[in-house]
């Protein structure tokens, strides 16, 4: 059984250590550009819609068994940018 606890501990103390893992990776900004910026930039608005989906999925398939609360908050922070674009397309 997962120690949900631990989990949240290990994952308070690697936050600290490496900053904002969830909202802005800095793995994932290299070369003056955001990496989800640049995915944006070479796909199609459908192609990036089933990206976001996709990539929300997989943090919530997975949650359980690799990163806990921190694949749920990235699973909501690709779903908040898939609301976001919808937004956009309804009032657009």
């Amino acid at each position: 059984m997962t120690d949900w606890k631990e989990m949240n501990y290990e994952y308070s103390r690697s936050f600290d250590k490496k900053g904002d893992l969830v909202n802005h990776p800095p793995h994932y900004n290299k070369g003056g550009i955001e990496c989800i910026d640049g995915i944006a930039a070479m796909l199609t608005h459908e192609e990036y819609v089933g990206y976001l989906r996709g990539n929300s999925f997989k943090y919530r398939w997975r949650f359980r068994y690799k990163n806990g609360i921190q694949d749920v908050e990235k699973a909501e922070w690709y779903e908040r940018r898939l609301m976001e674009i919808l937004k956009d397309e309804k009032t657009g």
